[in-house]
């Protein structure tokens, strides 16, 4: 504790710190020198690219990834074009930009994602400089290429391309260029000599930053703030000019009195209460503010800068390092000679524990001005902008003393601390390496780093903050869960029952987990088995299923829908198996499931008549066809036809020895006939049976009473047309009904000429009907 200020240097009324963060683990023969080398923000991985400018087949480069700690992540020979710049994603993603515009894309460990082209006319031309930039929209790339022309793409994940109009006057390669952000949209600005251009989707706006020294001949070098918000120019002349990066408003002008180029320019920071940047030259690094002082580091090795969102980080060949302004809490602690509440908090608890009287002393001082929350609030604040754990663990065990003799102050924001630095201090580890600040940790969010976590395949300790913090489930150990998963299925070493039990084992607890993805990674990955072994575990058939008929078992597939009570699943794998297969196939494997072979009946009989019809010719189903003829007799208008189809069913129904449906539905074939006869269907006949009188209808409807019924039956005025054998037995009827209005109504049909016989029969029957 007594050396905590020993590395804080003033600047203006600011003071600024270098925090070693890790000693460097690998082993750089020649440090960064020849190196293309990026570094993620927010601590994330460091890659670089040995040798890029090697073109030879046997001396190829060497693309390494590592943590920030040194540790190697990834290594392989680069075997594609020349790489002009290397860049990260907000997702930890490394971007490789080539000469010809193709931009490789591979994750933090090393596997090939994909690759996209900046257009024809970037390959045309060549790629002479390149910036990756992140943006509101996410990760974009901008390119001058060969032909002086900037082309723009403000979101990789949605690619489009835009090409900025010229810069008047450009004959070379520009001075410097930067990429800025302002009202969600992503411009460009260019310097050439003096002159400042800011290039958009349509127009190419000369400008001039306010109060530049007059001294300046031409802009060297730019840097804008990780907010977009701040912008700073390096002169020819030394002089370092910063502002608002709208150009206008000035906020401080300062003479490094340096004026050869740098090698690296980055503004320091952006939620800092004193603007600043920091100027990089071989073996020299310095930091200019609003005042006219400088603070100067040297290096011993080449190095680069990291901006970061509190600070710049410094990584060398040996050593990682992270400079920053002192933050306000722990600079009224731990300044000399401070009164703050909070250092009067820390030496009150210092000598409580001594067991000295002057604790006593510091409290009442504190308690006097009412100040005691806040000492407590800046001793929790200051702990945790620290990064060495006994310090933050002094802060905390004052903050907790001072708590005690408070009797309504909130253990939020103490709680919240402690557990936050646990989870920082774990993931700053070596053996880790994302040496997180407090202030990034909580704008990048608990779910960001798990995600960092998860893909770098530090599983365990994912799982253990998730815990501890008490994400829930289902978006903390679950999907942790799952990623483990569908990792450990592509591994090739183990057996697809040793997988399958251990994924079981594993997940068996887990809430809300689909193995069906997890199957799914195992089929991409080629392993079949293992992925129907895993289906096993999925609960809900339909995420079974789909991957099933993807994997091309189909019965598998057909069995699980049937298990599941669903019959709008059943019906999908039927209609995929019916694409799928040929005819035969496919009635064979129906034939095997009942249920399945029952809903497509079903199906069928309102869809495809004819294949139902094949499928109870394959089965003999001679009933079925029966009923089929009959059904489909119903739909036809012509009598011809209907008479065709009842005579098949007929067929059919003895066939199936089914005497009595064959019989009804030959009584059926009569009455259509003799419908045929009348000229009328059968509702006509009822309405004229109903008009008759009820003495006409015999009990007993034989031959005779229907044809004296057809003699009663009018049909649009006109008397239907009879033979001279029906008239007879007409005849025969009335005279047995002795009814003398019938057989008026026979005698009337009668022709003298062919019927005479039976008009005397007639006449003597209607004789002894009137004496009756």
């Amino acid at each position: 504790m007594a050396f905590v200020t020993a590395n804080w240097n003033p600047l203006g009324e600011a003071f600024y710190r270098k925090i070693e963060l890790y000693e460097m683990g690998w082993n750089l023969k020649d440090g960064l020198r020849e190196c293309l080398v990026a570094a993620a923000p927010y601590g994330g991985p460091i890659s670089l690219l040995k040798g890029h400018n090697r073109r030879s087949p046997s001396d190829r480069p060497q693309l390494e990834i590592y943590s920030s700690s040194g540790l190697p992540l990834a290594s392989f020979p680069w075997k594609s074009g020349v790489v002009k710049q290397l860049g990260w994603t907000v997702s930890d993603d490394l971007l490789c930009v080539q000469e010809d515009g193709t931009v490789l894309v591979y994750d933090l460990l090393g596997g090939f994602k994909r690759h996209f082209s900046m257009g024809n006319e970037v390959s045309q031309s060549q790629v002479l400089e390149t910036k990756i930039f992140h943006s509101p929209y996410g990760t974009g790339v901008a390119i001058l290429t060969g032909a002086l022309r900037f082309t723009l793409a403000t979101n990789i994940d949605d690619i489009k391309l835009r090409r900025l109009p010229e810069v008047p006057g450009l004959q070379g390669a520009p001075s410097c260029w930067a990429v800025l952000t302002q009202d969600r949209q992503s411009k460009v600005l260019v310097a050439n000599g003096s002159h400042l251009f800011i290039l958009d989707n349509t127009a190419c706006t000369p400008v001039t930053p306010p109060g530049l020294s007059p001294q300046a001949s031409s802009i060297v070098h730019m840097c804008v703030s990780f907010s977009y918000k701040y912008l700073a120019l390096l002169t020819d002349s030394g002089h370092v000019w910063m502002g608002t990066s709208n150009l206008k408003e000035k906020l401080s002008e300062v003479d490094t009195k340096i004026k050869t180029p740098p090698k690296q320019m980055a503004w320091y920071g952006t939620l800092l209460l004193f603007p600043s940047a920091v100027v990089m030259w071989d073996g020299l690094l310095i930091v200019v503010g609003e005042c006219k002082e400088t603070i100067q580091y040297h290096l011993d090795d080449d190095s680069i800068l990291v901006p970061e969102l509190d600070g710049v980080r410094i990584i060398s060949g040996t050593h990682h390092e992270l400079l920053q302004e002192v933050p306000g809490a722990c600079e009224e602690i731990f300044k000399i000679a401070s009164m703050a509440p909070g250092a009067l908090l820390l030496e009150a608890h210092k000598e409580y524990e001594k067991e000295s009287q002057k604790a006593d002393e510091y409290l009442r001082e504190i308690k006097e001005q009412s100040l005691l929350s806040e000492a407590v609030r800046q001793c929790v604040e200051a702990a945790g902008h620290e990064h060495e754990p006994e310090t933050q663990k002094t802060l905390l065990r004052a903050a907790s003393f001072g708590k005690c003799f408070l009797s309504n102050f909130p253990p939020e924001q103490f709680v919240s601390m402690c557990r936050d630095l646990r989870v920082l201090n774990a993931v700053r580890d070596y053996t880790v390496g994302i040496p997180l600040t407090h202030t990034q940790f909580k704008q990048m969010t608990v779910q960001v780093l798990i995600d960092r976590l998860v893909y770098r395949k530090l599983y365990p300790l994912a799982i253990e903050i998730c815990r501890y913090l008490k994400t829930p489930e289902y978006q903390g150990v679950s999907r942790v869960l799952k990623h483990w998963a569908c990792y450990k299925v592509q591994q090739k070493e183990e057996s697809d029952e040793v997988i399958a039990k251990a994924v079981s084992v594993k997940l068996a607890d887990a809430a809300g987990i689909s193995y069906s993805e997890i199957a799914t990674k195992a089929y991409e990955s080629g392993r079949t088995e293992l992925a129907i072994k895993l289906l096993e575990f999925e609960p809900r058939s339909g995420e079974q299923v789909p991957l099933l008929l993807k994997m091309k078992k189909s019965p598998l597939a057909l069995s699980k829908a049937i298990e599941s009570g669903d019959t709008d699943l059943v019906y999908t794998v039927v209609m995929y198996l019916k694409n799928e297969l040929n005819r035969g196939d496919f009635f064979m494997m129906l034939r095997n499931q009942p249920v399945a072979l029952s809903l497509y009946k079903q199906f069928c009989k309102h869809q495809e008549q004819d294949t139902l019809k094949d499928l109870f010719n394959q089965d003999d189903d001679h009933e079925e066809l029966g009923n089929l003829y009959v059904k489909a007799s119903y739909k036809d208008q012509r009598l011809e036809a209907r008479i065709a189809l009842l005579q098949s069913a007929v067929d059919e129904y003895y066939k199936a020895k089914n005497e009595f449906s064959a019989k009804t539905t030959e009584d059926e074939m009569r009455l259509l006939r003799f419908q045929r006869l009348t000229g009328l269907w059968l509702h006509n006949n009822l309405q004229c049976t109903l008009s008759i009188q009820k003495s006409f209808l015999p009990q007993t409807f034989d031959q005779k009473c229907t044809l004296l019924f057809m003699i009663k039956t009018k049909n649009h005025n006109k008397y239907c047309c009879l033979s001279h054998r029906d008239m007879e037995g007409a005849a025969e009827a009335a005279i047995e009904r002795r009814n003398e209005s019938e057989i008026s109504t026979v005698l009337s049909r009668c022709s003298a000429t062919t019927d005479h016989l039976l008009m005397e029969r007639l006449n003597r029957a209607k004789a002894t009907a009137v004496k009756k």
